[in-house]
């Protein structure tokens, strides 16, 4: 079954912070957003807005685009 882009978006998002050595804490913090909200983007589970996506995106310092392929 083919994922969703909301799937997509969270499993590359986890992987980069980790490869950053960032915890949902640190996002969380950068974010102003709750742990619970982060993770259930992880898991695919939270649909974001553009401008949420543009945020994780800077935190994480990279494209919106690396984040969703």
């Amino acid at each position: 079954m083919a994922k969703t882009t909301a799937q997509k978006f969270g499993e590359n998002m986890k992987k980069i912070r980790l490869e950053k050595g960032m915890s949902q804490g640190d996002i969380c913090r950068d974010l102003g957003l709750d742990r619970a909200y982060i993770s259930n983007v992880e898991n695919g589970k939270q649909n974001l807005t553009i401008r949420t996506m543009e945020k994780v995106a800077k935190v994480l310092s990279v494209s919106i685009d690396t984040l969703l392929k």
